[in-house]
């Protein structure tokens, strides 16, 4: 598969990596520095991209892969506000996206723990749940996409909370879901969510050892959306539940 790699920092360079170990061909990389020299004809070469850069420049790169009928996946995170915008030009473009928050196996497995757990704890409402993630100091988002991601399976499936807010260490109306974020050292990610009455704790953790967990999701997720259209996530890739 030819592979154009938008984004070229550790996780680029580790997917640039295991796509050559896979066998796949990366024709095109573009960063910071030689973006404004890339044509689109360079881009055409390419059967899909993957895109890990930053917020500010994300949207303007699935449009271009949508204008030249490259499929894209997408791992940036911190644009979903102008999600409808993207859905809307996928659409009208006949393109093809994936996005995940995260693209770690073992995280999209704790999703689904996560909506799960928080269908059993409906009605306990003696639980109070809160969400903590911890990563890299070199993350400037927060709360991670991957902590928004499970906290809105916690809203979707327990009617104790009807919005969430980054915890800042005031006391939050009832109702909404903290969300605390932590910045340290090289951390890839830990993502934890606990329920906690006067009695006892509920708690589900997921820690990511290194960041090839994933950049290899991304590579089978492009592997997924070579030459289909539509908009896809990891519950389609691992057949998982989108409840």
């Amino acid at each position: 598969m030819r592979i154009a790699l938008l984004g070229y920092g550790k996780m680029g360079k580790m997917i640039e990596r295991i796509a050559r170990e896979r066998g796949h061909e990366i024709v095109l990389i573009v960063d910071e520095n030689n973006r404004a020299n890339v044509t689109s004809d360079q881009l055409k070469k390419a059967e899909v991209a993957i895109e890990f850069t930053m917020p500010a420049v994300a949207v303007a790169n699935y449009k271009w892969c949508f204008d030249n009928g490259v499929p894209v996946v997408s791992g940036t995170t911190g644009w979903l506000e102008q999600w409808d915008e993207v859905m809307t030009y996928c659409q009208e473009k006949k393109g093809g996206f994936f996005y995940a928050s995260n693209f770690s196996i073992g995280v999209n497995i704790f999703f689904q723990l996560n909506k799960y757990l928080a269908r059993m704890m409906n009605g306990f409402n003696e639980y109070k749940v809160f969400i903590e993630e911890t990563h890299h100091i070199h993350k400037l988002d927060a709360p991670s996409g991957t902590a928004i991601t499970i906290a809105e399976g916690i809203l979707g499936n327990h009617d104790g909370y009807h919005s969430w807010q980054l915890d800042q260490g005031k006391q939050l109306p009832e109702g909404v879901l903290p969300v605390a974020a932590k910045r340290i050292g090289e951390v890839p990610g830990i993502h934890a969510v606990t329920y906690k009455s006067e009695a006892d704790e509920i708690e589900i953790r997921h820690s990511a050892v290194s960041r090839e967990g994933f950049a290899r999701g991304a590579l089978l997720a492009a592997e997924f959306l070579k030459g289909k259209t539509g908009v896809f996530g990891m519950e389609d890739m691992l057949s998982l539940e989108k409840k």
